[in-house]
């Protein structure tokens, strides 16, 4: 028998394999434990790079969160008053919001449509009608360049009106968004159960107090945003139709549903309503920038500050910066999502930041702070 096949030099040249190194092994302690640290960077960095490729259907995830805390919300209040079962609530949510719709599309949509085709038309007119009294007054402005900046206007206002009355586009997109959010408030515990079920045991509890601060908050900050949407329109249509101004119920209709974007949406209802003002004359016009001035002063004064007490408070130049990124992102859908993402981001970054004061307090031998109710 060769030395090859002798059964007791085979078991002794595996014992020495399987002592030595291999070309994967790291022996050194530090090295190893840098090498950890590493593949924990690249392993966040995969994470991140996922989360980007998937973003769009993440955003739609998210808008479907959203609107599952709308539902909700209007569930709980509505359970307040009737004693109803859960399901029943949601679906009495579910057909009020749907008889809503029908209305507008039924009673109001041809209002709607015919002054929405006559919107950019007129505000391009008043736009040339400012031109000229620039001019009379001795300003001179370059004609082309003025030509240039109302094209664009008009074709910005042209793409807003087609949006705000047909949503074709973005139907699927919609569709998505109403059945997620559906699932979601139908058993929200389902679902908050199953992602704590894929956490390690100790983060858990911290998961679940972390989720019902963010779900508080967010039923709270939407609600509040509907009830600026409602007053907001509702009072825009009422003043504008008293005083006669056309395309009252369509400007009432653009100033509620633009209420729900903070910083963008008030100038630009405010500008088209304005616009569409001095369409009727000087008076009307005037009585347009009070109307705006009013409205504006309403929501800054007292429906923003009610909801800033009631959710979270964020700094406007945070939400813009917000916008702007996720608009330029995401478009439309970005844009309408930015704000109460930024306000889920500060609410986990704040529960983290008690669950660790609490944990701190534990182990110096004081008392847990009080939780800061959201």
């Amino acid at each position: 028998m060769s030395r090859d096949a002798d059964p007791a030099n085979a078991s002794t040249g595996s014992a020495k394999m399987h002592g030595q190194a291999g070309p994967t092994d790291i022996t050194d302690p530090r090295i190893r434990h840098e090498a950890r640290r590493a593949f924990a960077w690249l392993a966040v960095a995969s994470i991140f790079g996922l989360a980007v490729l998937l973003s769009a259907s993440l955003l739609v995830i998210f808008g479907g969160i959203v609107f599952a805390a709308l539902i909700d919300g209007g569930a709980r209040l509505l359970g307040k008053i009737l004693p109803l079962r859960r399901g029943i609530r949601i679906t009495i949510v579910l057909l009020a919001a749907l008889g809503f719709v029908v209305w507008v599309v039924q009673f109001a949509g041809s209002t709607i449509a015919t002054d929405a085709a006559q919107l950019p038309a007129t505000v391009q007119a008043e736009f040339y009608n400012a031109l000229g009294w620039l001019q009379r007054h001795g300003i001179e402005v370059d004609v082309a360049d003025v030509q240039r900046i109302a094209q664009k206007a008009t074709g910005g206002i042209s793409q807003m009106t087609r949006a705000l009355t047909g949503i074709i586009g973005g139907l699927t997109t919609i569709f998505l968004i109403i059945v997620l959010g559906i699932y979601f408030s139908l058993e929200p515990n389902l679902y908050r159960r199953g992602v704590a079920w894929m956490l390690p045991a100790d983060k858990r509890d911290r998961f679940q107090h972390t989720v019902h601060r963010m779900g508080s908050a967010l039923r709270k900050l939407m609600f509040g945003r509907l009830i600026g949407m409602i007053v907001e329109g509702v009072a825009t249509w009422l003043m504008l139709a008293i005083y006669g101004v056309p395309m009252a119920f369509l400007l009432g209709l653009i100033t509620g549903l633009l209420a729900a974007l903070p910083n963008i949406g008030a100038p630009v209802s405010g500008a088209i309503m304005i616009l569409v003002g001095f369409s009727g004359g000087l008076n009307m016009g005037i009585y347009t920038i009070i109307v705006y001035t009013l409205v504006q002063t309403l929501d800054g004064y007292v429906i923003v500050p009610f909801i800033a007490r009631q959710t979270v408070d964020l700094p406007p130049a945070l939400v813009l910066a917000a916008q702007l990124i996720m608009g330029v992102l995401f478009g439309i859908l970005g844009l309408a999502l930015a704000d109460p993402l930024m306000a889920m981001i500060k609410v986990w970054l704040e529960s983290e930041a008690d669950y660790n004061q609490r944990h701190q307090d534990d182990a110096d031998g004081e008392p847990p702070a009080t939780p800061i109710a959201v």
